[in-house]
């Protein structure tokens, strides 16, 4: 993809915001780079550092957390005491509300600002809400996305710190992925008592930065003390199992049993190794037991805001941790998550594999759309995309019309949330709330990114009405028995649009042994573009007719789910041609330029 159309399209939109906002804005315009990117980022920074926070202890004390479970990270982040945590957690009684987002573009969907705004909204209207969100990676940080604290008047924050090592979570996921990787690897170098395949070792190691060099690699050269040289890859650490256990577990003793049940390699005889046959399970967890604590953090409204966890949602999971989303239900009245890329992924996977596991039923769902969004699926061009044209909205309605389709066959009531553009006119608006209101959902304009829960209070409104109408009544989209095969192809043809999904003999043999090995229970975890309904990420709109190639199945274990790549999709990004890392420095001030 070329960056540089993009960036002069969204200095345009950029510009465009500005004069619109100027009076809010006019501190911030005159330190702003032309380039978007930059300016963009320089925006949410300096609004970030601008914000008055309040001391982590008080915002803990808010929401009835004492003091002496408060494990400051400076003035302004903590942990959560465990062993506090747990006993919140197994009496959940909030109202869940998920929030997703239409097939991604070029121009963004807003889902993570949506998700703070609508936090600090429902808290403006008197509620009594948190909202729950995943940590960011530092592979899109440095790559094309950027960070994952939300935007404008819509932050969690400190921004800087949460984008980059936060507290440390994913560094300690990324020590026991690789320690497990290193003990496997050590097993076999003093005799391989467990007589592991080498050639079928299926465990990798990780590093949370888009690398593209190290998908493929051989390790172990230089000689016989160096081990037995060997075909190895790296994985990006969001896309590690240890990270989905650490997101899926409940408790530490969980989370080492988890641990244990991951599956390393096998022998020629095809008898699976477990990291709790390599007795490595019980210093994993020592790794992990700091970071299992929620990390809490606020909004720049100072509401609280639990970060935790940070499966993608495109190769993994895509939710936060299911400790963080439980607690925070014992703790409010209403709690707001997020789940990543599109409701086709993201949601899914939160309907499928966290509720079914957790025993979680959401009450609502927020769908959120833009019109730069719809005319893009509507075959609109990059430079068309800030010029009217309400013909291009109808033509993507398909997109916004398939995704409240598929939500709803969750059981579950959903509203669309408009994430307005200040070039997106009255008449674009009004076209997306006839679509919205033509597939059965409900519309809110909403302008958080500007005036924060302000700007969202309308949509906070319809969605407290929403969540306690009882019209929910979740059900995931398969039941547990369904054979593997069936539930993919369940996903495939009643939520991505195709005909059929297909696979070689060797891809259908890894089903039928799986479930011979007691697997066949495990939902699916979907790996595939973002971009699309199908695997062709030049597939806008709602593509139909077209088939699901699966190349490949993963069994992870511990997490519990069985993980099928569909097309080209990649376990380890690279970074795009103009990474967001060549604007990133240390100013002569001492601050940080460029992160968002």
């Amino acid at each position: 993809m070329k960056i540089l159309p993009i960036l002069r399209v969204v200095e345009a939109i950029h510009a465009a915001w500005y004069t619109l906002y100027k009076l809010k804005f006019q501190r911030l315009q005159s330190r702003c780079s032309k380039q978007y990117r930059v300016s963009v980022m320089n925006v949410d920074l300096e609004i970030a550092r601008a914000a008055k926070l309040r001391p982590i202890t008080e915002i803990a004390n808010k929401i009835g957390i004492p003091d002496d479970v408060v494990l400051q990270h400076g003035p302004h982040i903590a942990k959560i005491e465990l062993s506090h945590v747990e006993k919140i957690a197994e009496k959940p009684n909030g109202k869940l509300i998920l929030v997703t987002a239409i097939s991604p573009t070029p121009s963004g969907e807003g889902k993570t600002t949506t998700t703070v705004g609508l936090g600090d909204a429902m808290n403006r209207i008197g509620k009594k809400a948190m909202i729950c969100i995943r940590e960011p990676s530092l592979g899109p940080v440095f790559g094309m996305k950027g960070g994952a604290a939300g935007g404008g008047y819509a932050q969690v924050v400190p921004m800087e710190q949460i984008n980059l090592h936060f507290t440390g979570d994913f560094h300690a996921i990324a020590a026991a992925n690789n320690l497990l990787a290193a003990m496997v690897d050590n097993h076999i170098y003093w005799g391989n008592e467990l007589e592991i395949d080498e050639r079928r070792i299926s465990w990798k190691r990780v590093v949370d930065m888009n690398d593209r060099a190290l998908r493929k690699i051989v390790n172990s050269l230089g000689g016989r003390t160096n081990g037995f040289p060997r075909e190895d890859g790296f994985d990006i650490v969001v896309a590690s199992e240890v990270m989905a256990i650490f997101c899926l577990s409940n408790n530490m003793r969980d989370l080492e049993q988890r641990l244990g049940n991951i599956i390393v390699g096998y022998t020629r005889k095809g008898k699976a190794i477990t990291a709790a046959d390599i007795q490595a399970h019980g210093a994993m967890t020592v790794l992990l037991k700091d970071a299992l604590s929620p990390n809490l953090v606020q909004t720049l409204e100072n509401n609280p805001a639990f970060i935790h966890g940070g499966p993608f949602a495109n190769i993994a999971h895509g939710c936060n941790s299911v400790l963080a989303t439980r607690t925070a239900l014992g703790m409010s009245d209403y709690v707001v998550t997020e789940a990543g890329f599109g409701a086709d992924l993201g949601a899914e996977k939160f309907f499928d594999i966290k509720c079914r596991k957790a025993g979680l039923s959401p009450e609502a769902v927020v769908l959120v759309a833009t019109a730069q969004a719809l005319k893009w699926h509507g075959g609109c061009d990059k430079d068309g995309l800030k010029s009217e044209n309400v013909e291009a909205i109808k033509k993507g309605a398909p997109n916004i019309a398939r995704h409240i389709k598929n939500l709803s066959s969750f059981g579950v009531p959903v509203i669309v949330g408009v994430n307005r553009f200040p070039t997106d006119t009255d008449a674009e608006l009004e076209a997306i709330a006839d679509i919205a209101k033509e597939n059965g959902a409900d519309v809110a304009i909403c302008s958080h990114w500007a005036d924060g829960g302000a700007g969202a209070e309308e949509l906070a409104e319809k969605v407290v009405a929403l969540a306690d109408s009882g019209k929910a009544n979740f059900k995931p989209l398969y039941e547990d028995d369904m054979p593997l095969w069936d539930k993919v192809k369940t996903i495939a043809t009643k939520l991505y649009g195709a005909d059929d999904i297909i696979g070689d003999k060797a891809v259908r043999n890894q089903f039928k042994r799986l479930e011979k090995s007691g697997f066949g229970n495990l939902p699916v975890c979907m790996a595939k573009t973002q971009y699309s309904f199908s695997t062709d990420p030049t597939l806008r709109a709602a593509p139909s007719g077209h088939v699901i190639p699966i190349r490949e199945v993963r069994l992870s274990a511990g997490a519990g789910f069985v993980v099928v790549i569909a097309g080209d999709i990649m376990t380890m990004p690279g970074l795009p041609r103009e990474p967001a890392s060549h604007h990133i420095k240390m100013g002569d001030d001492g601050q940080i330029v460029g992160l968002s």
